[in-house]
């Protein structure tokens, strides 16, 4: 109700705005202070403990979807549009560090990738409602651009999610099906936090050559929302390529997380090699098929360009496959990094250390390339940019693959 709802808003392309420069510059503050308040986040958890801590990390989710509703109202206030985005950014960090450590408390070591299957799947299922509503309420829009209507629905909908950790059940009274109980993270202080960073990198070196596909996991965002969704398609194709983007997702995830990445039959480091060719090839088929409409279109050429490809046009079905496979994409990419992490070690304190590394990296590189946007660089290369950064995240995540996964994990492994 609150990631999944802002997915969707993102999905369309600069926020359902004509105009997407106050978004981007939005999500630019937006990671920016998700990247800086994470190092802090797990201290509240801590304190709060994480149900708590997931309910103060809803609460910026609605205030972000507020500011569209009042720049569709009152146009100039886009500075109130980035400044709920560096709001959001410090909530984002609570609600993410909350998820992770209930994400990796409650399965066994058979079960990871399907837990985190199953959490990419509902987490997906946010955006596909989302997109639902939003090509609902634009499908007979002229305007190019989402209503109040809209707005306010996903308003509703994210002030929804802040009651929703009430109905949990509390996880200390939980028991996995191997008959263990749960026992949550225990994530350290921030000064802790910046000294496990150190010892993790002496301890476990192999983790950096997982930064480049953590700075990539969130920085192809930008070129397929903004510079793609949200540049050459009018508003209702917008909302069903948003929907259909985010439904591949759930299918995507458990997939790659259940069907081969937890297939008991093969050894774990066969299941890691299996779910890395099928990733790389992946990311070729994306990105050269993108690569063809890129060159058709540049920012000067769409800027005032009425004729927007619209769900009736003939070309239409083509563009919306690149979506589908664009969903399909970051779905098997993001639980594929998941896996890999929780391969290396079943430690909580370690694996909060490697997901901090992966949330942290992650916000750099889409701080970055929303940045970019935001000033107007070039479509062209946003989209090369992407797609290296892409390709080398999975080269350099090879040797990970070969040398570091093992088919059980190691006692060392097991200490921070």
């Amino acid at each position: 109700m609150c990631p999944g709802m802002y997915n969707a808003l993102s999905g369309l392309g600069g926020g359902g705005q004509v105009n997407p420069t106050a978004q981007a510059n939005a999500s630019s503050a937006l990671y920016a202070t998700f990247a800086f308040f994470g190092f802090f986040s797990g201290t509240i958890s801590n304190v709060l403990g994480a149900r708590v801590t997931l309910m103060l990390g809803t609460l910026g989710y609605p205030l972000y979807i507020s500011s569209f509703l009042v720049v569709n109202i009152h146009p100039n206030a886009t500075g109130y549009v980035i400044a709920s985005g560096a709001v959001l950014g410090v909530c984002a960090a609570m609600l993410w560090t909350a998820q992770g450590s209930l994400m990796m408390a409650y399965p066994t070591e058979a079960q990871k990738g399907l837990y985190i299957g199953i959490f990419w799947a509902v987490f997906s299922l946010g955006g596909v409602a989302g997109s639902a509503v939003a090509f609902a309420g634009g499908f007979h829009s002229t305007a190019n651009s989402v209503s109040n209507g809209t707005y306010i629905g996903f308003l509703v909908l994210t002030i929804t999610g802040f009651f929703l950790p009430l109905l949990m059940t509390n996880p200390e009274m939980m028991t996995r099906t191997d008959g263990t109980k749960v026992v949550l993270v225990r994530h350290p202080s921030w000064k802790a936090e910046f000294l496990n960073l150190f010892v993790a990198l002496r301890t476990d070196p192999w983790i950096v050559l997982l930064f480049p596909m953590f700075f990539a996991s969130n920085y192809f965002y930008t070129w397929q929302f903004n510079d793609y969704n949200g540049t050459i398609f009018t508003i209702r194709a917008r909302g069903l390529n948003n929907f259909v983007y985010w439904s591949a997702q759930i299918f995507g995830s458990v997939f790659i997380g259940h069907c081969v990445l937890d297939k008991k039959r093969l050894q774990r480091r066969t299941r890691a090699f299996l779910g890395w060719v099928i990733v790389f090839p992946l990311v070729f088929v994306v990105n050269i098929w993108s690569y063809f409409y890129q060159k058709t279109y540049t920012r000067a050429s769409e800027a005032n360009n009425p004729n927007k490809i619209d769900i009736y046009d003939s070309s239409f079905p083509a563009h919306i496959w690149l979506m589908i496979f664009c969903g399909f994409l970051d779905s098997m990419w993001q639980t594929y990094a998941y896996w890999l992490m929780g391969a290396m070690s079943n430690d909580i304190a370690k694996l909060a250390v490697f997901t901090g590394f992966y949330k942290c990296l992650q916000s750099c590189g889409a701080a970055g390339v929303w940045r970019a946007d935001g000033v107007g660089l070039p479509y062209m290369n946003i989209f090369i940019s992407t797609w290296g950064l892409s390709a080398a995240g999975m080269l350099f995540a090879l040797p990970i693959v070969y040398f570091r996964v093992k088919d059980h994990t190691e006692l060392e492994d097991e200490t921070l």
